[in-house]
């Protein structure tokens, strides 16, 4: 699984804007909807069920929402590059401004481990986040994105 398998021009946000994390969380789901055809409440609601059990802030700015529902049929991700990073509870408590969120099948059990392991991997290398943050262009943070993939790959 490739990360331009789950990122396609509709899933890549720039410069969002929101004022705290359950605004950051809404504003995805309903870009969820929109790609899944899914009831964004159920996306919004699966996404704030992952929160409660712990915070999906892993520090460095960055948070890795994520969540299953039955009715996918495969693994979807959104990046999204707030205009201004927004309290997220994180584990180092910064404010975060780099988030990908992942929405996997019920079934998805090795498939959605693989996808957040190398979205954390990827969002872990400094300098792709350097570059993330560098740019509010959707094409720019698209092509940092599967550049930095296709980097990693070789």
């Amino acid at each position: 699984m490739e990360l331009t398998d789950l990122l396609d021009g509709e899933c890549v946000v720039a410069n969002l804007r929101a004022t705290s994390k359950k605004q950051v969380l809404q504003e995805l789901a309903r870009r969820a909807a929109d790609i899944t055809n899914i009831d964004e409440r159920k996306i919004f609601a699966v996404l704030m069920d992952r929160e409660r059990l712990g915070t999906t802030g892993v520090g460095s700015g960055i948070a890795i929402p994520h969540g299953k529902l039955p009715e996918l049929d495969r693994l979807y991700g959104i990046f999204a590059r707030l205009e201004k990073p927004v309290d997220f509870q994180s584990i180092d408590e910064r404010p975060v401004d780099l988030i990908f969120v992942l929405l996997a099948p019920e079934e998805a059990g090795a498939d959605h481990l693989k996808a957040l392991a190398r979205v954390s991997r990827l969002l872990r290398d400094q300098n792709t986040c350097e570059k993330l943050r560098g740019t509010g262009e959707v094409d720019a943070l698209s092509a940092i994105l599967t550049e930095s993939q296709e980097i990693r790959a070789a």
